[in-house]
């Protein structure tokens, strides 16, 4: 069953899965917009038109979802996340007499957030990039570059500094542009298996 609170407001052309709860004052609009099954969307969130949402997807109060932005499956996004997708924004043309439109345009650039992955809260996240299936953002950073699958990013900008699992338990730090190889990192929490080799970390068991 969908609950939708009664201050939310929801566009034209929306599409909410079975399960799904929206919270009070949330705005999605329409059309084009995809919430998959048993999502979250809490208070004060906006999700612009067009934007794909997979299923089982938190999102926090107060996070602001630009078209362009699509979320797989099991994201979650912290409160306060702010994703972008014009690196170079103005308001009007540049003899400043007319307002550029809102509508997407040859300026408007994608962000993918995979499967598994997490954003932390207060982060501001750019465009043109993607956060790899369970990578994890810090709180309060600002991503500028791609997040590798299964990597833990923190900072402004952003800069990877772990190695985490499944569950999010780091697996092993490192202080480099990448990290070393190992053959054998286990999960304490799950009891799952992970090897890293030329700085891409693959599943030995994945579920």
């Amino acid at each position: 069953m969908t609950r939708i609170h009664p201050t939310a407001e929801i566009g034209p052309d929306v599409e909410i899965g079975r399960g799904t709860a929206v919270w009070a004052y949330v705005h999605v609009r329409g059309p084009g917009t995809r919430l998959g099954v048993d999502c979250i969307v809490g208070e004060r969130t906006y999700v612009a038109y067009g934007v794909e949402i997979g299923d089982r997807v938190k999102l926090n109060a107060g996070v602001y979802v630009c078209t362009g932005v699509t979320l797989g499956t099991g994201v979650l996004v912290g409160a306060g996340v702010i994703f972008t997708n014009d690196r170079y924004p103005r308001a009007t043309t540049p003899d400043l007499r007319t307002l550029r439109p809102s509508e997407p345009d040859e300026r408007t650039r994608p962000t993918t957030v995979e499967d598994g992955a997490t954003i932390g809260a207060g982060s501001v996240v750019g465009c043109d990039l993607t956060i790899g299936r369970f990578a994890m953002v810090g709180m309060g950073a600002v991503v500028t570059r791609s997040v590798a699958p299964f990597h833990l990013a923190v900072g402004q900008p952003a800069r990877p500094v772990a190695v985490v699992s499944r569950a999010g338990e780091p697996l092993m730090r490192f202080s480099g542009a990448r990290p070393p190889d190992r053959e054998n990192l286990v999960c304490r929490v799950s009891g799952l298996r992970y090897a890293v080799r030329d700085g891409v970390v693959s599943e030995l068991d994945a579920p």
